[in-house]
């Protein structure tokens, strides 16, 4: 009887394991896929619809549209969109037609795009604006009744040429006629007699204009003045409801927008006079006409709405039909394989290896059709996660929406993953400062919190903008500390290891890159720590070598390496103060497209090179630091013990404590992130040492670790690259949706997934990297030709090199 437990726990945790989990996530795919796929065909997959017609609030006066983004157009972007609108041919007549709640809608409107104050006095009568810079017209038209005068507009409009009549049109009406009808059923009947006559005419201008009716918002019966009080929610719904009727009978080309509607519903307390909408109103509502009217003409990546994806280039064509090749061979080798084990192909290797001189061709043909089998197997599934990745990101497929951020949403999630990274606490064997286990750690809970300010959107909050880019300085630490104590251990610099580095750190973003159709700099963080091994493999490499061998011998070759931590930082400096030099070193072609962005422009490299230029530095001091003290005996870290002595140990645990409270207070201080980041890479030795301190100088607390976040951390890499296209979305400026209006549940099957992919590419990546980078120097220095000629022909043909 005591087996069971024991046995029935083993039977849970045989099934509850990761490739479990990804068998789990592409069924779950599979599904949202089916999914989504009948949303597009039996709704509709216009974005511009969904922008009209639903959404939601996700905090206070913040508008969500069901299943697309929404761009916050500043009057500086309005007027740039009505310039390119203008510059590319076409011409900007926005007409709004109706009553009093249209003309507020006119006059915010006007206001995004005027450099002028403008007078909102007027009442009851046809206003214009025009602004010959933009070649802009917009015109109200004083119409409150659907009647044969607006009959009669629409007719004029249609004896115009296209050229001459407006390219928008937002129309709607009901409330005079409730009023002056006093809410009667013939007033109702007329409307809708006269909307069907109107109809005709919105269908025949529908290839030079489009029309947008406006549904009409909710009063606040409480607040109306007595003249109004016939103008009732109830009223409202019957015009609403006939409106809907005429649009649909006539399968009119009008858009109907509801989600004004949805709007005012959800600000109706702020209601102005009981039936005017509140000023937070009119400009949600305006955005979603600017979004509507701009979105496809500007390059918003956080304008999804109205938007067309970015079209295929010919390069992502040829890199979809490579690994549908493979993926083909995939499949017709594993036919193959099958085949050959019915046919009895056991029996016939073992009378092959009877015969002495058949064994060795035998058993290399073996492994020669096994390593295919296995680069084939990988690229194919690595293939099917890059269609995932183009489906989530490159199409309008899955939904898109806006990220959102509340102290709730980040500091929750926050608390949790640390609880549940604490709650799978483990002792390990490991001794030694910094230890495998201890790294994996700091990466994988530095990576998961990374994850949640990405997804909440909490760049915005200055404090902890700052703690993130510690942690980010963190990864570069690291990366400083372990290469160099690899060097400093081993004193092995051969080509191979060399590349191995470089391959298991590139092939994800170089993949990509092609994919994707983005530049190596969009991904920016691979490029840093790519660049910042590469300098410290030549710091090491270059003579006079150093090495805990050579220092053992000789101590004066612990000089050699100071002087070369003061030549890096000479280097370092020079390329910082000298922006000249920088732009003519990294300039230089074919380096070029390596650190430029798609607009040519070497900003965005620099700005991430000066803001850690010191770290990986700093992680090679400190492993050299390190090592000296651990050579003369100065720490103890051979044993389950402090550092130092009892008194010591508490002494530095007490200074990384003031470390940390004093970053803390230096990042709430500072007032702007120009300031902070000026100063931020001097200082960000300071929480990173004091962290350090505090979590290795006891020995009980260096000698264990939370296996939750080191499994994370083992996969680190392929987190924070997949997280911009099949988690996030648009290229980081929002979150993908699987299941829409329900956001944690959304987040939370999405980030499964997420995970799952995520450790799939991690284990492709170490199977091909063997393949890619052979340890014999002759096949080494064959794929090496190879992959240069193929990167220097897309260059070529991309126009880079």
């Amino acid at each position: 009887m005591a087996d069971k437990p024991s046995s029935s726990t083993h039977e849970i945790t045989y099934f509850l394991n990761i490739e479990n989990a990804k068998i789990l996530a592409f069924i779950m795919v599979s599904g949202f896929i089916a999914y989504h796929g009948f949303i597009h065909v039996t709704y509709s997959s216009d974005t511009c619809t969904w922008l009209l017609s639903d959404g939601r609030f996700p905090g206070y006066g913040v508008w969500q549209p069901y299943g697309c983004m929404v761009h916050k157009y500043t009057r500086e972007d309005s007027r740039m969109c009505m310039h390119y609108i203008s510059y590319w041919g076409g011409h900007n007549h926005i007409t709004f037609l109706g009553d009093s709640r249209i003309r507020q809608l006119y006059f915010e409107f006007v206001s995004l795009l005027s450099n002028q104050p403008i007078e909102t006095s007027k009442a009851h009568e046809d206003i214009h604006f025009v602004d010959d810079h933009i070649n802009a017209r917009v015109d109200f038209i004083w119409m409150p009744f659907v009647n044969p005068e607006m009959y009669k507009l629409y007719k004029q409009w249609m004896l115009k040429a296209p050229s001459e009549r407006p390219n928008l049109v937002v129309t709607g009406s009901a409330t005079w006629s409730i009023k002056e009808f006093n809410g009667s059923t013939e007033a109702l009947k007329n409307f809708e007699t006269n909307l069907t006559f109107i109809v005709p005419y919105l269908k025949k201008m529908k290839e030079s204009t489009e029309i947008v009716w406006t549904l009409q918002d909710p009063v606040l019966p409480s607040q109306l003045s007595p003249n109004r009080s016939m103008i009732t929610n109830a009223q409202i719904d019957h015009y609403n409801k006939v409106a809907l009727e005429v649009f649909a009978k006539a399968e009119s080309s009008a858009k109907i927008w509801s989600s004004s509607r949805l709007v005012a519903q959800g600000l109706k307390k702020e209601l102005v006079d009981g039936i005017h909408l509140s000023q937070s109103a009119l400009n949600l509502d305006v955005q979603m006409l600017m979004n509507m009217y701009c979105n496809d003409h500007m390059n918003h990546n956080d304008g999804t709405c109205c938007s067309k994806p970015e079209t295929t280039t010919n390069l992502q064509i040829v890199v979809a039909a490579f690994f549908l090749v493979c993926l083909v061979s995939t499949i017709a080798l594993l036919i193959y394989r099958r085949r050959l084990r019915r046919n009895g192909l056991k029996i016939r290797t073992e009378n092959c290896q009877r015969n002495g001189g058949v064994v060795n061709a035998e058993t290399s043909t073996k492994e020669l059709a096994q390593s295919l089998y296995e680069v084939l197997t990988s690229l194919s599934k690595f293939g099917i996660i890059m269609a995932y990745f183009y489906l989530c990101d490159r199409t309008d497929f899955f939904m898109k929406e806006n990220k959102y951020y509340t102290h709730v949403n980040f500091f929750l999630p926050f608390a949790y993953i640390m609880i549940l990274g604490f709650f799978f606490t483990e002792s390990t064997e490991k001794t030694e400062m910094l230890h495998r286990d201890q790294t994996d750690e700091w990466k994988g809970w530095m990576q998961l919190v990374i994850l949640i300010y990405h997804i909440t959107g909490a760049s915005k909050i200055l404090p902890i903008y700052m703690h993130i880019r510690v942690l980010v300085s963190g990864y570069l630490f690291l990366t400083g500390f372990g290469h160099f104590t690899y060097f400093w251990k081993k004193g092995e610099y051969d080509l191979f290891r060399y590349c191995q580095v470089l391959f298991r750190l590139n092939f994800l973003v170089v993949a990509l890159c092609f994919v994707m159709n983005r530049h190596y700099q969009f991904y920016y963080f691979v490029p840093l720590v790519s660049f910042w091994f590469m300098v410290v493999y030549v710091t090491m490499a270059v003579w006079p070598r150093v090495t805990e061998k050579q220092a053992e011998e000789r101590t004066r070759t612990y000089l050699f390496m100071i002087i070369k931590f003061i030549l890096l930082v000479l280097v370092i400096t020079l390329f910082f103060i000298s922006e000249v030099f920088f732009e003519r070193i990294f300039l230089l072609r074919p380096l070029k497209p390596l650190f430029v962005t798609s607009d040519d422009s070497i900003h965005e490299w620099r700005f991430r090179w000066q803001l850690d230029r010191f770290s990986v530095l700093y992680g090679m001091i400190f492993g050299f630091g390190y090592h000296i003290l651990k050579r003369y005996r100065m720490l103890q870290d051979t044993e389950n013990r402090n550092l130092f002595s009892t008194s010591v140990s508490w002494c530095f645990a007490g200074l990384g404590c003031i470390g940390l409270a004093s970053y803390a207070a230096f990042s709430g201080l500072c007032r702007n992130k120009q300031e902070c980041n000026e100063v931020h890479s001097y200082i960000t030795f300071i929480p990173i040492v004091s962290f350090i301190l505090i979590r290795n100088v006891f020995g009980s607390i260096r000698t264990r670790y939370s296996s939750f976040f080191a499994w994370f951390g083992r996969i680190s890499l392929e987190l924070f690259i997949s997280q911009y296209h099949i988690w996030l979305a648009a290229d980081t400026h929002g979150v993908l949706v699987m299941i829409p209006s329900y956001p944690v549940l959304n987040v939370i099957l999405t980030s499964f997934i997420f995970i799952c992919v995520s450790h799939e590419i991690f284990k492709i990546t170490t199977t091909l990297t063997k393949y890619a980078v052979p340890s014999e120097w002759k096949a080494l220095l064959r794929n090496m030709v190879v992959f240069g000629l193929i990167l220097i022909s897309l260059g070529v043909s991309r126009g880079v090199i």
